[in-house]
């Protein structure tokens, strides 16, 4: 591929961890499509970990104290923006021009990279991801949840206007995909066994709150990018608010399977069709 030009952008938080290390990631912004619960094929924006197209934005996973290398290269014809929420600057990335951010991370937590270029415009079409810090073990899993109208994913692409008061949303995912699907995704899906402790990290990079309800358990809240004096609260249901994280921690303490889902029933809903939205299940084994 050949190699673009590029403007470099240096931003440090903090002090790095004399143990820390460095990790070095690229990312690249690619149009394309996404595929609704109901087949239909609509306008969508993602990162990608290659010059080759998928439609979920990477999540980029840190200890405390690691340094992050990003390049962050725009393959489309517009211009877009990039920033890491509450961590680094907004910066303008052109058409066939890149990005260099390096960032260290001294405290654990959930961020939000996405594009800032016409807010909301180009991270509601998709160009959101998560950036994960201090993993405590191995059974983690990642949500990005968030919704779409297909007409406003035609309109905006083709540079019309849309009323973002009146946003009426008719299809609700969580790593782009719908109930059923959401069951193939190894990242969505939780599983475990009775006893494990299980982290569940959420980011919301839609423009609805979304209010997750788990059945047969409870979830302490480790991490709240909005509420951060919620730290510590157990309950069954979480209001996850635009351009939030949470991280919460499940330790089950019976065996069998139960639905998680959004307390907004239009939620579990695709094009009105029940139940083809942000519905899935937990599967505990004993």
């Amino acid at each position: 591929m050949t190699r673009l030009p590029l403007l470099i952008i240096i931003g440090l938080i903090g002090i790095s961890n004399v143990f820390a290390n460095t990790l070095e990631k690229s990312l690249y912004i690619i149009s394309d499509s996404i595929q609704t619960v109901d087949s239909l094929l609509v306008p969508y924006l993602s990162f990608n970990e290659t010059d080759s197209y998928t439609k979920d934005s990477p999540i980029i996973t840190l200890n405390y104290g690691d340094t992050l290398k990003l390049w962050v290269y725009n393959l489309d014809s517009i211009s877009h923006g990039f920033a890491i929420k509450e961590v680094s600057g907004n910066y303008t990335i052109p058409a066939g021009d890149s990005v260099y951010v390096e960032q260290v991370f001294v405290d654990e937590g959930l961020y939000i990279y996405h594009d800032t270029e016409e807010y909301q415009k180009n991270t509601y079409l998709g160009l959101a991801g998560m950036i994960v810090v201090n993993e405590v073990n191995d059974h983690n899993f990642y949500w990005n949840i968030k919704e779409h109208n297909a007409e406003w994913n035609f309109n905006l692409t083709e540079g019309l206007a849309v009323d973002w008061e009146n946003y009426d949303p008719k299809y609700f995912t969580i790593n782009g995909n719908s109930n059923p699907h959401i069951n193939t995704d190894t990242l969505a899906r939780i599983t475990g066994t009775v006893g494990d402790t299980i982290y569940l990290n959420i980011a919301n990079t839609g423009l609805s709150i979304h209010s997750m309800h788990f059945h047969g358990y409870h979830a302490e809240i480790m991490f709240s990018s909005l509420h951060p004096t919620h730290q510590g609260r157990i309950k069954d249901t979480f209001p996850v608010y635009p351009m939030e994280t949470l991280r919460l921690k499940i330790v089950p303490h019976q065996a069998g399977e139960f639905p998680i889902h959004d307390h907004n029933l239009v939620a579990i809903t695709g094009n009105n069709i029940y139940p083809n939205g942000m519905f899935t299940t937990i599967l505990i084994t004993p």
